[in-house]
C-alpha cells in the first residue's frame, strides 16, 4: 500500500505540475489556482512515502520533510482556495482584493512564496532520506536537496518588497519564474515515481 501511494501521488504531482505550466502559458488563472491545490494534495503523500521507507538513522529528516510538507499544503490551500472562491465570486472591495488577490502581489502573494519556501525545506529533508540504489535515485536525491535553495529566496523576497502590481512586466516575470520552477520540478515527480516503482513491495 505504501509503495502504491508513493507511485500514485508522484504521478498526480507530475501531471499537476505539467498542467500548471500549461495553464500559466494560456493565462487560464482559475485552472492554475485549482491545479496548485492538487500539487499540494499529491505532495504530502509523496513526501510521506519517502519518510516511511527511510531507515531509522534518517527518520528525523523524514519526519521534518513530512511536517514541512503539511505546513506547505495548509498555506497553499488557503491561498488558492481563496482565489477560486472569495476573489472570483464575492465581489470584494479594493482593499480586500489588494490583500487577498494573488495577482495584486499583496499579502496572499507573500504567503504563496512562503508556502513554496516551506515546500523547498520539505524537499531538502526528503532528499536526505534517500539512499540511492541507481543513477535515477542519485539524480532525484540531488534535485530534492538542491530544490531546498529556493527556501532562502522565497523567504527573503517578500520582505524586500521586490514584487508589486506597478512593476513593469511583473506578470511575465512571475510567469517565467514559475515556468522555470515547473521545468525543475517535473523530473522530481517522474523520478519519484520510478523510485517507488523500484522499491520492493
Amino acid at each position: 500500500m505504501n509503495r502504491k501511494i508513493g507511485m500514485v501521488s508522484s504521478i498526480i504531482n507530475l501531471v499537476s505540475v505539467l498542467l500548471f505550466a500549461l495553464c500559466m502559458l494560456t493565462k487560464f488563472d482559475f485552472g492554475s489556482y485549482l491545479i496548485c491545490m492538487f500539487i499540494a494534495f499529491s505532495f504530502v503523500p509523496m513526501i510521506s512515502a519517502f519518510c516511511n521507507e527511510c531507515d531509522v538513522a534518517r527518520k528525523t529528516a523524514g519526519y521534518s520533510a513530512m511536517i514541512f510538507a503539511g505546513v506547505y499544503a495548509v498555506i497553499i490551500l488557503i491561498v488558492y482556495f481563496a482565489q477560486v472562491t472569495a476573489v472570483r465570486l464575492d465581489g470584494l472591495n479594493q482593499q480586500a482584493m489588494q490583500i487577498i488577490d494573488y495577482s495584486k502581489f499583496g499579502l496572499f502573494f507573500s504567503y504563496d512564496l512562503l508556502g513554496y519556501g516551506i515546500m523547498a525545506l520539505s524537499t531538502f529533508f526528503a532528499g536526505l532520506t534517500i539512499q540511492p540504489q541507481n543513477n535515477s535515485d542519485k539524480v532525484l536525491k540531488w534535485l530534492l536537496v538542491v530544490h531546498g535553495i529556493f527556501f532562502v529566496s522565497c523567504l527573503i523576497m517578500p520582505m524586500l518588497g521586490l514584487f508589486s502590481a506597478e512593476m513593469q512586466g511583473s506578470e511575465w516575470i512571475g510567469i517565467l519564474v514559475l515556468e522555470f520552477w515547473c521545468i525543475y520540478f517535473t523530473p522530481i515527480g517522474f523520478l519519484s515515481y520510478l523510485h517507488f516503482k523500484s522499491t520492493p513491495a
